[in-house]
C-alpha cells in the first residue's frame, strides 16, 4: 500500500507541471483562439508529465515565462493528454518547443534549454516581426542579416583560399535561406562577428547553393557551425561547434578556443608605415612603446625593455593586441602592467588617432641587435691659431 501511495504521489506531483505559473495552459478548446488567431508571438512547449527532460525544463521554462510576461506569450500543451494537438504539429518527442506567430508555420526551437536561451529566441522572433511590419521583408525572408558586414560570405570557389589557407581561427555557418533557425541565428551571428572582429573570423556559406562544400563537410541539417582552428588546417582537424546559440555563447566559446591556441605576439619594431599597418590595422588595440635612443640605452638595456614587452605580450596574448616599438622614453614592467590591466578590464583610457587613421611613418633601418658606436670627435688643430699674449686675461 505504501508503494502504491508513493507512485500515486509521484504522478499527481508532475501531472500539472505549470500550476500557479505564468505559463498559460493550452488545450484543444482554446489553442486556436489564443495562439493561431492572435497577433502575438507565442512560445509553446509540448510536454508529457512523466517525461524526465520535461520536468528538468520546468523551472527554466517557468523563469522564461515570468521574464517575458507582458511582452511575449508563453504556453504549454500536455501532449500526452491532448494527443490531437501533438499529432497536429508532428510532435515525436518531449519536450518540443515551437515558436508561433512569425510565419504561417511554427518554427522549432532547438537552442539551449535555459531561460536565457528561450528568452533570446522569443525576443529575436518579436524583433523580426516588428521589422516586417516596417516593411523590412529581408529580416524574415533571408537568413543573411543586413547588419552582417563582419560576416564573410563564403562559396565553393573561395572557401579553400579564404579559410583553409588562412592562419586565422574560423567559425563557419552552413545555412539554408529558407531555414527558420538560420533566420533566427543571422542577427546573433552578425553580432558575434562584430564582437570577435580582429580575433576570430566568422563566415557563412549557403549550403543549398554551394553543394561541394556541403557534401565535403557532411552537412545534414541547418544551421551547422564548423570550427577551424588557427594555424595550418586540414579536413581532419575541423570540429563541430557545440556551444549555445546566443551571441554571448558564441563569443565566449570562440575566445576559449582561441586561448587554447593563440601564440604570444611578436613585438615588432616600427621601421616604416607598412610595418605599423601590418601589425596594428586589424587589431582591436595596438600597444606602441617608445624606447630610448640606442646611444642612451645600448643593446643590453634595450633588450631588457624588449624582454619586458615580450613578457607582457605573453600575459595578454588572449586579447589579440598588436605590439610595436620605436625609439625614445622610459618605462617599467609594473607601470605598463598596471596600465594594460586597466585597459583589459575597460577602466583605462584610450584616445583615437587623429582622423582615425594610422600616422605616416618614415622609412628607417631596423635595429641589428648590436650596440651603437659613438661618433668620433674630430681633434681640433690649434697650431695655426695665433694667440697673442695681450689677448690673454
Amino acid at each position: 500500500m505504501q508503494e502504491f501511495l508513493g507512485i500515486l504521489l509521484l504522478i499527481t506531483g508532475v501531472c500539472c507541471l505549470y500550476s500557479n505559473s505564468d505559463v498559460i495552459e493550452l488545450k484543444p478548446n482554446n489553442f486556436d483562439s489564443l495562439v493561431l488567431n492572435s497577433d502575438n508571438i507565442w512560445v509553446v512547449e509540448f510536454f508529457a508529465p512523466w517525461c524526465g527532460h520535461c520536468q528538468q525544463l520546468t523551472p527554466e521554462y517557468d523563469k522564461a515565462a515570468t521574464a517575458l510576461k507582458g511582452i511575449i506569450k508563453v504556453g504549454a500543451v500536455n501532449a500526452d493528454e491532448h494527443k490531437s494537438l501533438g499529432s497536429r504539429y508532428g510532435i515525436q518527442g518531449f519536450p518540443t518547443i515551437k515558436i508561433f506567430g512569425l510565419d504561417s508555420k511554427p518554427e522549432d526551437y532547438n537552442g539551449p534549454r535555459t531561460a536565457v536561451g528561450i528568452v533570446d529566441a522569443a525576443l529575436n522572433a518579436a524583433s523580426q516581426k516588428a521589422r516586417r511590419a516596417l516593411g523590412d521583408r529581408k529580416s524574415g525572408g533571408d537568413s543573411k542579416s543586413k547588419d552582417s558586414k563582419d560576416v564573410i560570405e563564403l562559396t565553393d570557389d573561395n572557401f579553400d583560399k579564404i579559410v583553409m589557407n588562412s592562419e586565422d581561427m574560423w567559425l563557419v555557418e552552413f545555412y539554408a535561406p529558407w531555414c527558420g533557425h538560420c533566420k533566427n541565428l543571422a542577427p546573433i551571428w552578425a553580432s558575434a562577428a562584430t564582437e570577435l572582429k580582429g580575433k576570430v573570423k566568422l563566415g557563412a556559406i549557403d549550403a543549398t547553393v554551394n553543394r561541394v562544400k556541403a557534401v565535403q563537410y557532411e552537412i545534414k541539417g541547418y544551421p551547422t557551425i564548423k570550427y577551424f582552428a588557427p594555424g595550418k588546417k586540414s579536413f581532419d582537424s575541423v570540429q563541430e561547434y557545440d556551444g549555445g546559440r546566443t551571441s554571448s555563447d558564441i563569443v565566449n566559446w570562440a575566445l576559449e578556443k582561441l586561448a587554447e591556441n593563440v601564440p604570444a605576439p611578436e613585438v615588432v619594431q616600427i621601421i616604416n608605415e607598412k610595418s605599423l599597418r601590418e601589425v596594428c590595422e586589424d587589431k582591436p588595440l595596438c600597444v606602441v612603446s617608445v624606447l630610448p635612443h640606442i646611444l642612451d640605452c645600448q643593446s643590453d638595456c634595450r633588450n631588457g625593455y624588449l624582454k619586458t614587452l615580450n613578457e607582457l605580450g605573453e600575459k595578454y596574448k588572449q586579447k589579440i593586441w598588436g605590439w610595436v616599438w620605436a625609439e625614445a622614453g622610459s618605462f617599467s614592467y609594473d607601470g605598463i602592467n598596471e596600465f594594460l590591466r586597466d585597459l583589459s578590464y575597460g577602466r583605462g583610457g584610450t584616445a583615437p588617432l587623429k582622423g582615425a587613421q594610422l600616422p605616416v611613418i618614415l622609412d628607417t633601418k631596423p635595429w641589428d641587435g648590436k650596440d651603437a658606436e659613438l661618433p668620433q670627435e674630430e681633434e681640433i688643430d690649434l697650431s695655426d691659431i695665433d694667440l697673442d699674449e695681450k689677448d690673454e686675461l
